[in-house]
């Protein structure tokens, strides 16, 4: 073993973090669930059935908003589940949505369903007693929760593609290929919440079930994959951990892939030995070797990334250890053959295409913009939870959830084209929107994200708002800035790939990061720390200024900060994102 990969395992000479002993001793992801679906003394779970049924899907919430008022009464906090499905590509029927939507009408505190930018859709607020339901709904209609949250590969994304319908579908079969081999394989999952089998004791399963790629103590942190089809960036290529982009060969067909590793987002204020990365390529492989591809990386990381500490164990803290050559060599070894070369790709964009497209298969493809992706009946002037269902009645396709927060009524025909368009304009969901609102984003945050540390899904309208009367201000109304909000470090909302990026710091206060790329290839660099809005808002128009007067053609803002002085690229991480002296004319 050489020096570079036997450094990946300093972290061994650590205690372990308590959640590889909560991992070890959960009857494989089994624990005590039952006996707690039972308790009705709280509407939550207890011990360590709190993070094993992230492991199912589910994270336990509470509404924040009455929290102080019920801790006044001496109540428990208002306790439900989200649930995140899991939907690789984001394809869902009409007959799945049309199911989906009765239960979170029926069952959902907030009744409401979101679209999540990991293309797939949440239920928010569902009580304890109605867990069992839920997932035997969704195991009904061919779909479930497995792996969606916690220490595994969660959701595949894919590039919605609706012009490209056949290398899409070679994409999107991929996508779902690659989420099926990396499940994990216990019982667990169908056990608790299809059965409702009493777990037995650990012993008894020895030998009888087995996690050959995910091990018994699964990853040592979440992992997300993406299959992407340049030029169109819409997943965020490089925030995640594992990337499959597709390459063509000269007839336009699917040859293979280029792989990449080791994105994240995630940091932590203050630890300066935390820190977002871009993914980094370790070389081309054929198509018929995908799979094996995934499961010796997924398989790197089981292995060697760091289960004492978790604030580094994603994918780019091993690599950072290993050394990038270290790490493609060990992948290379447990695939049996050397990557070849990259080859060429470019990505130019990462926005959806609105509005109505023709596929080459001659179907029309219709995307619906979704603010957040909250869909909801709660505005009496939008009720566009009501539109989706009425058009899941009648459309005879399917849907895709894109990585954006949308959702494409994909595969219309000609003659129903009509009918699809007047339902979504009847309903408030096909209406004219600015680029500036096209191209923002935000995570859930308050009132439900028990991480959240400030506002971000709530306030992303007005702010959204701001930023065009900014833009109208000098003279740009058209153009837009890649904008993310998102209410914590955590990187959700993906604020860490936005050309401004707002990271809440605490109650009406964010950390301001600027000088991210439209493509989406370069992290942004902290530009101002712990400001109100008002404040950025007012910053962000001293930008703004100048970038309407000093741009270059079809300089998008972040590279015109870079261009201009006003901050310096991040190129190596952590060293260069946490570089004081990196905001060369902020105070100037």
């Amino acid at each position: 073993m050489t020096d570079k990969i036997q450094k990946g395992l300093e972290w061994k000479a650590q205690p372990l973090s308590d959640n590889e002993r909560l991992k070890a001793e959960s009857n494989f992801l089994r624990g005590t669930i039952l006996d707690d679906l039972k308790d009705g003394l709280t509407g939550g779970f207890k011990g360590d059935n709190f993070q094993l049924i992230r492991f199912h899907g589910m994270y336990e919430q509470d509404d924040r908003d009455i929290r102080a008022e019920r801790l006044e009464e001496k109540l428990e906090p208002r306790k439900f589940m989200l649930l995140r499905c899991r939907l690789p590509g984001g394809i869902i029927k009409p007959y799945q949505w049309i199911e989906i939507d009765k239960f979170a009408r029926e069952n959902s505190y907030y009744r409401s369903i979101r679209l999540t930018n990991r293309q797939t859709f949440q239920y928010h607020g569902v009580p304890k007693t109605k867990l069992q339901d839920m997932h035997r709904l969704l195991h009904s209609i061919g779909l479930d929760s497995i792996a969606t949250a916690s220490d595994m590969n969660r959701n595949v994304l894919c590039t919605s593609n609706p012009i490209e319908s056949e290398l899409h579908q070679e994409a999107y079969e991929w996508a779902k290929k690659i989420s099926e081999h990396l499940l994990p394989r216990t019982n667990g999952y169908v056990d608790v919440w299809i059965d409702g089998k009493k777990a037995l004791s650990s012993d008894s399963f020895l030998g009888q079930e087995d996690e050959p790629i995910l091990g018994k103590t699964y990853l040592p942190r979440k992992y997300k994959t993406t299959v992407s089809i340049p030029p169109l960036n819409d997943v965020d290529v490089f925030g995640n951990d594992m990337n499959f982009v597709a390459i063509t060969d000269e007839q336009g067909k699917l040859a293979g892939f280029n792989v990449l590793v080791g994105g994240g987002l995630s940091m932590e204020h203050g630890n300066t030995t935390t820190y977002p990365h871009v993914a980094l390529e370790l070389g081309y492989i054929p198509r018929d070797q995908v799979l094996k591809a995934a499961e010796a990386v997924v398989t790197t990381q089981r292995d060697f990334g760091n289960r004492a500490d978790r604030k580094h164990a994603r994918t780019r803290y091993t690599i950072q250890a290993m050394g990038l050559e270290g790490f493609k060599a060990e992948v290379e070894r447990r695939m049996g053959f050397p990557f070849e070369a990259i080859r060429p790709y470019e990505f130019t964009e990462r926005g959806d295409r609105l509005g109505w497209v023709k596929g080459i298969d001659n179907k029309w493809h219709l995307t619906l913009f979704v603010e957040s992706g909250r869909l909801t009946d709660n505005d009496p002037a939008k009720p566009l939870m009501t539109g989706m269902l009425e058009i899941a009645k009648v459309h005879q396709g399917d849907f895709r959830i894109t990585a954006n927060q949308n959702i494409i009524i994909a595969g219309v025909p000609e003659d129903q084209k009509e009918i699809i368009e007047n339902l979504a304009r009847q309903y408030s969901l096909l209406e004219p929107i600015s680029k500036q609102r096209e191209y923002s984003m935000s995570c859930v945050a308050f009132p439900t994200c028990p991480l959240a540390m400030a506002e971000a899904e709530r306030i992303l309208p007005d702010f959204t708002a701001e930023m065009e009367q900014i833009l109208a201000k000098h003279g740009i109304a058209d153009e837009y800035i890649i904008t993310r909000i998102t209410g914590c470090p955590n990187g959700c909302g993906r604020a860490m790939l936005a050309e401004i990026g707002l990271v809440g710091k605490a109650v009406g206060r964010y950390n301001l990061h600027i000088g991210g790329d439209r493509a989406g290839y370069r992290i942004p660099r902290l530009y101002q720390e712990n400001k109100t809005l008002p404040e950025i808002l007012a910053e962000i128009d001293s930008l703004v200024a100048r970038w309407a007067t000093e741009r270059q053609e079809n300089e998008g803002f972040g590279d015109f900060v870079i261009r201009a002085g006003i901050i310096k690229p991040v190129l190596n991480a952590p060293v260069d994102f946490w570089d004081a002296d990196a905001i060369a004319v902020k105070q100037a």
